[in-house]
């Protein structure tokens, strides 16, 4: 077989340890996962309702245009239904924009670490990939500017970012985007838009309005709590959606998602209070780290990234024996650090009480050999 030659650099996206995986090997009867981002509150009871009134039939092929949902999404943030572009998943979007302007010849800048699929799909077509090493956590825009020439096609801005959970304020963002030559596509991703509470965060939604060469990507499996049926979307200038549907696959949302999605979005309330409910998580997580002098990132997203002052697979390996999968930091680039979603009260409360057990159980080991 003649592969691509950089798919055999390539290794498949990893995704956190299934539950059900982790009860056989260590014969536990209780799971708690904390690895990828999950909302742990579910999805909105409107959602169940929907799917029982509405179900689709499982030999008819989806609504390939999303129509109804288009039209639900269009009017949520009164934009245009022809500046929408639907997906399995945000990700399957970035596979879309990679597929569409990236290739042998052309390059395209991101921070790292950011979201691993980013460089995954650059690599795929060939693309020259500048990778800008964060500031504190933060992505460096002033470098990411300066890698920009005229061969770059797309930059990719994670905010707020994952693994980090920080974000770009909105002082920063538009000075970036003033700078950027309209040749190159900006892709903000705002998978975790909806937790956002700072301040000085921006109108995404508007920003598009402004700049031509902008998109915007959303995603219904975070707070929403759709992870299972893959529903994602792009808001941009109608122009750029004109370029990129001939690159999407045809009926590529799937119907019972398109109907969940609809559902979801109109049940705001229950966002709301996942958004409350995820910041008094966060304090959790915050006065650990202070009471166990632990650094870490504050966060605008349902995770925490935390130092652990420790070989982060150890600390992984420990949660996990305990009933608590997490994400290492060191396929993150963060060997020290774990990535932990932010739970139920309860959940966070269990895996706080595994992780200062870990934490003395190290200080113990150092004490022992000095």
């Amino acid at each position: 077989m003649r592969w691509k030659k950089q798919l055999l650099t390539l290794t498949p996206y990893q995704p956190g340890k299934s539950i059900e995986s982790v009860k056989k090997q260590y014969k536990l009867d209780q799971i708690i996962k904390l690895a990828s981002n999950e909302n742990p509150f579910g999805c909105s009871s409107k959602v169940h309702s929907a799917l029982q009134s509405q179900q689709p039939g499982f030999a008819i092929y989806p609504d390939g245009y999303a129509t109804t949902l288009r039209e639900s999404v269009a009017s949520f943030l009164k934009v245009n239904q022809d500046e929408l572009i639907f997906g399995n998943g945000s990700d399957n979007i970035i596979q879309i924009i990679s597929r569409s302007l990236l290739h042998p010849g052309a390059n395209t800048v991101m921070a790292t670490p950011s979201f691993s699929q980013y460089k995954h799909n650059a690599v795929i077509e060939g693309a020259e990939i500048k990778e800008i090493p964060l500031l504190d956590g933060q992505h460096d825009l002033e470098k990411m500017y300066a890698a920009i020439d005229d061969h770059t096609n797309v930059v990719w801005v994670c905010s707020p970012n994952n693994p980090t959970g920080t974000y770009v304020s909105k002082n920063n963002l538009i000075t970036f985007l003033d700078k950027v030559p309209a040749h190159v596509l900006v892709v903000l991703d705002e998978a975790y838009y909806e937790y956002v509470f700072a301040d000085d965060y921006y109108d995404s939604i508007e920003l598009t309005r402004t700049y031509s060469n902008l998109i915007v990507l959303r995603t219904f499996s975070k707070i929403y709590g759709l992870a299972s049926l893959r529903v994602g979307y792009g808001v941009a200038n109608r122009s750029i959606i004109q370029a990129l549907e001939p690159a999407r696959e045809p009926f590529n949302v799937n119907s019972f998602g398109q109907v969940a999605a609809q559902a979801a979005l109109c049940d705001q309330e229950f966002v709301q209070n996942c958004k409350e409910k995820n910041r008094q998580g966060l304090t959790q997580f915050y006065e650990f780290c202070e009471r166990h002098n632990l650094s870490y990132y504050p966060s605008q997203t349902n995770f925490v990234l935390i130092d652990i002052k420790a070989d982060a697979n150890q600390g992984f390996q420990y949660l996990l024996e305990k009933g608590y999968i997490v994400r290492s930091g060191k396929a993150l680039g963060f060997p020290t650090s774990l990535r932990i979603t932010v739970g139920s009260s309860d959940q966070n409360e269990g895996v706080l009480n595994a992780l200062g057990e870990f934490l003395t159980k190290q200080n113990t080991e150092k004490l022992s050999k000095n």
